[in-house]
């Protein structure tokens, strides 16, 4: 069960990443992300009145927002820092960037979560999934190449290096991940909800040093549908995802795995979407990718 709700949770982050790409595009990354964490939190925030006034109903309904510890909400402000971190550096890149590039380079997520797997966890891979990996490694190397071809050089150009360091930093939240749900025994809407409001409070923070005092970069910042639209559906595809984890037989280097068979919407629909060059050779290397994220699921 646990493969299929990651499956799941791959559909929602394929979409969220084709929104995110619109909300973004000649737009203030501060205040987009900003938008959409909100969104994500005032989905969230009835599920909290919920909780306090009629705990029974939400316990009924399975979407109760359990008491936690001070401790815990330590923890959990870990995870927003290393997450704002990502995700402000992502979103840059992501408006530098065409999305056929920025989605299969995030696809290398596995890779150091499944380094991290094995260092932390003791998760034993065989040597179908090490090849599995490795594919994929090599496939973002194909990426590159092709990324040249659009006036992008992969040594040189800053964004990339931002995507990387966003990668691996979303590799580490979600080996936490793990810690998160099944060491602290949190179940997904708890994790959520406080993640989302501390997210917001370090956003805020950012925003009142690099963005309200600056007249011009307010003007600069367009409201878009989809800013609403990726907070929506980060949440629900963060739900199956820590869903998933709740199982204890879950290993987080396949989950991961599983999760980046989103780069087939973000690459073939993103591709059209916004007619971005050379998308018949970037389904050579996505083929690999693809290859890669099944030789995992069958091993």
């Amino acid at each position: 069960m646990w493969m299929y709700l990651g499956l799941l949770a791959a559909l929602f982050l394929g979409l969220h990443n084709l929104c995110k790409k619109h909300a973004v595009q000649g737009n203030e990354v501060f205040p987009v992300l900003f938008g959409t964490i909100s969104s994500g939190f005032l989905l969230l925030f009835p599920l909290f009145i919920g909780s306090l006034y009629f705990p029974e109903y939400t316990k009924h309904i399975g979407f109760y927002i359990n008491s936690i510890p001070w401790k815990t909400h330590g923890f959990i402000f870990i995870k927003s820092m290393l997450m704002t971190s990502s995700w402000v550096l992502a979103y840059q890149a992501l408006k530098h960037l065409p999305i056929t590039i920025v989605t299969p380079i995030r696809s290398a997520g596995p890779f150091f979560t499944f380094i991290g797997a094995i260092l932390i966890y003791q998760e034993q891979p065989n040597g179908m999934q090490w090849i599995g990996f490795f594919l994929i490694i090599f496939s973002i190397i194909l990426y590159s190449k092709i990324g040249k071809m659009e006036g992008i050089n992969f040594k040189r150009n800053k964004w990339i290096f931002a995507i990387i360091a966003a990668t691996f930093l979303g590799a580490s939240s979600g080996l936490y991940d793990k810690f998160l749900i099944q060491s602290l025994v949190l179940n997904p809407q708890t994790l959520q909800f406080w993640f989302c409001w501390y997210t917001l409070l370090i956003l805020l923070a950012i925003l009142s040093v690099i963005w309200f005092p600056n007249a011009q970069k307010r003007k600069e910042f367009k409201w878009r549908w989809t800013i609403v639209a990726v907070g929506i559906l980060l949440q629900a595809a963060d739900y199956f995802y820590f869903k998933a984890l709740q199982d204890p037989e879950a290993l987080i280097m396949l989950l991961s795995a599983i999760k980046r068979s989103q780069i087939l919407i973000a690459v073939v629909i993103g591709g059209l979407v916004f007619k971005e060059k050379n998308k018949r050779k970037k389904l050579v290397p996505l083929a690999g990718i693809l290859i890669g994220v099944f030789l995992i699921l069958y091993s």
